[in-house]
């Protein structure tokens, strides 16, 4: 043996190597055809749901300050009023119902003082919504309505002013009240050098004896657009950097309330604000319908979004379960649906045509989407066929460009109903747990008859461990972790390599107020209180895959990846024929790095340069929080070396998005 060191060596270097390509395993390698298309991704493909839960609304997007403002949530009490009673001053506060605004607005709060002076103040006092935000040089908007007994005339402070009344952020006052009802509006103006705070409250106070009646007190901050009844500016940048394709509302079972008499009335939220009595929502609130039908619509123009408008079908949520038999009992109510369309799309010669215009807005909206109802695979009576018939049969014959979507959908198949009319498209639900997120993207409709109905995917969301509707669920963050985001990212790229199938899709529930006692569910996507807003790992997540998406779903495949109960890489890839800009969708659900080479053919050049954006983190339950709103945000980078073959390496827990030019 010593006579051949060389070939001795040899033999072990090459035995060592071919011991080594045993036992290490090749690369996976992910095949991009981008010549040959699968489908066109919809114009509308990723949306937004909206509806009143976890004060979404009120105390949330709807930018109203003042909660409670025509005194009607609860009927024995002025619930979030207080009256103010400086030492020395002498009154009391109560709800009147004799002495009324309008017959919409039948509740007034009556202010009595006996006795008061220029320093001992009698008034009312509002807690907002978790506090009234405070910010630097910032003008808010107030307006009231009020009128006095005979014998005073004023004036009226209006204050915004630290919660023990010992620091005045911003004043001004009302000099003449009248007996009778009138409007009042002043500004207040908050100096350059305020700290921000939420331990505020809003008042209204007298400094003489006397007796006023209050109604409709509002107080509003800058708005979107400066909309005077208007949204939340942060709230409604985050909804905007998210590049939505629609908007769907009023929302699920805000739409059909937990009783007939409680669901979304939509005729009652146009006009004056005098004219929109609120009414009781489902989620344990009352809502002030400041956000009316009309303001739906003007929210998703002002994200450049369709809206998709859910009309009310005949049936309320359990436990109730009130149902409308189809025939002549349902007909008013497919009544009000082609009412409610025609107030959308109508021209100025219909007769909801001419209310929007006299609503200050005589061009129609753009309408292709229908909703009839909501979940309606919750009535176990099967009438949602003839309730859905009826609706589609009426629709159509009025408006047979419009799209009508079913609310029961394949995602159940033990309590699929059958169509005695096809609907054009199916809502599907789905609220699932990361593990079935993630086990179910690679393949879950693929089964699914492509000559059937197109799918909306109208809610749906990944939980980490604990299912929503649980009571342990309110003990965790009302935001979603990177657990979840992970899971959401690999069900995102499910959908978007199904748009054949696919034609819209929307995260729920979307916005959440994090005080305590300001929600009921979670997970949810964008938290706030009342002075800041943060995004969740999936907002960020879903921001990414909607702003880096091409209009043309391209053939992939994946060869040689390891796959035991969950497939370690899920992915998605468009293109976009306007740029030739390829987006490769790449989510790593485990641990350990994942090396994938990408042989990307069907283009003649690739530019070697291009955009890497990655959000990750290696603890499963980083996220993002009032306090460290920004602790996990995707990282952009540019990247080199690409090529019709190259090989990259993705972090454990990432989502990833890259950005390649071609020609």
């Amino acid at each position: 043996m010593k006579k051949y060191p060389f070939i001795i060596s040899l033999y072990l270097g090459v035995a060592g190597l071919m011991a080594l390509a045993q036992t290490t395993p090749p690369v996976p390698v992910l095949h991009i055809e981008a010549d040959q298309i699968i489908a066109p991704v919809s114009p509308v493909f990723s949306g937004m749901m909206t509806e009143e839960i976890n004060h979404a609304y009120d105390g949330g997007l709807y930018a109203e300050l003042i909660q409670n403002r025509v005194f009607k949530d609860d009927a024995t009490y002025p619930a979030h009023w207080s009256l103010v009673q400086e030492t020395g001053a002498v009154a009391s506060i109560a709800l009147d119902h004799t002495n009324t605004l309008n017959e919409q607005l039948a509740t007034s709060l009556r202010l009595d003082v006996a006795s008061a002076a220029e320093t001992n103040r009698a008034g009312i006092a509002n807690d907002g919504y978790w506090g009234i935000p405070v910010k630097p040089g910032t003008s808010y908007r107030v307006s009231f309505y009020a009128k006095a007994a005979a014998g005073f005339t004023g004036p009226v402070s209006v204050a915004i002013e630290s919660e023990d009344g010992t620091t005045v952020f911003a004043q001004a006052k009302v000099k003449q009240l009248t007996e009778n009802w009138q409007k009042y509006s002043v500004t207040l103006t908050t100096p350059g050098n305020v700290t921000p705070t939420t331990k505020a409250r809003f008042i209204l106070a007298i400094n003489s004896p006397g007796t006023v009646w209050f109604n409709l007190v509002s107080l509003f901050p800058p708005t979107w657009h400066t909309r005077p009844n208007g949204n939340r500016i942060d709230l409604m940048q985050k909804l905007d950097d998210m590049k939505p394709g629609f908007l769907r509302f009023p929302g699920g079972n805000y739409l059909e309330g937990s009783s007939i008499a409680t669901r979304f009335p939509w005729k009652e939220t146009l006009g004056d604000l005098t004219n929109r009595p609120g009414h009781s929502g489902c989620w344990g609130y009352r809502s002030s319908d400041g956000l009316g039908l009309l303001e739906f619509l003007e929210w998703a123009e002002d994200l450049k979004a369709q809206p998709v408008l859910a009309v009310y079908a005949g049936y309320s949520l359990p436990p109730k379960s009130e149902l409308v038999k189809s025939g002549a009992d349902l007909q008013p109510y497919v009544a009000d649906a082609l009412d409610e369309i025609e107030y959308v799309i109508g021209d100025a010669s219909t007769k909801w045509g001419a209310r929007r215009a006299a609503d200050g807005r005589p061009a129609p909206f753009q309408l292709n989407y229908v909703e009839i109802g909501n979940e309606d695979w919750f009535d176990e009576s099967g009438s949602y066929d003839g309730r859905f018939a009826q609706f589609y049969d009426a629709i159509k014959a009025k408006y047979p460009q419009l799209q009508c979507i079913s609310t029961v959908g394949n995602e159940q198949p033990e309590k699929k109903r059958v169509h005695s009319r096809k609907p054009d498209v199916l809502d599907e639900h789905y609220y699932r747990s990361a593990e079935d997120f993630e086990r179910e993207a690679p393949s879950r409709f693929d089964k699914y008859d492509r000559n059937g109905p197109k799918i909306f995917v109208g809610e749906w969301a990944a939980y980490e461990d604990i299912v929503p509707w649980s009571e342990k669920s309110r003990r965790l963050p009302p935001t979603p972790n990177l657990k979840a985001a992970l899971a959401d990212a690999a069900w995102m790229t499910a959908m978007e390599r199904n748009s054949d199938l696919i034609v819209m899709q929307c995260y729920a529930p979307m916005l959440v107020n994090v005080n305590p006692g300001g929600r009921q569910w979670r997970p949810n996507l964008v938290g706030y209180d009342a002075l800041n807003s943060f995004g969740s790992p999936s907002y960020y997540a879903m921001a990414m895959f909607n702003t880096n998406r091409g209009n043309l779903v391209v053939r992939t495949s994946l060869d040689g990846l390891a796959v035991d109960k969950i497939a370690p890489l899920d992915y998605s890839v468009t293109k976009d024929t306007a740029s030739g800009t390829i987006y490769i969708k790449l989510v790593n659900v485990t641990s350990t790095p994942q090396t994938l080479q990408i042989d990307l053919g069907g283009v003649k050049q690739i530019a070697p340069t291009g955009l890497s954006v990655e959000l990750k983190s290696a603890k499963l339950d980083d996220s993002n929080s009032i306090t460290e709103p920004v602790n996990f945000v995707p990282v952009a980078q540019n990247i080199d070396g690409l090529g019709h073959v190259f090989t990259r390496t993705f972090a454990p827990y990432s989502v990833n998005v890259l950005k390649i030019q071609t020609k």
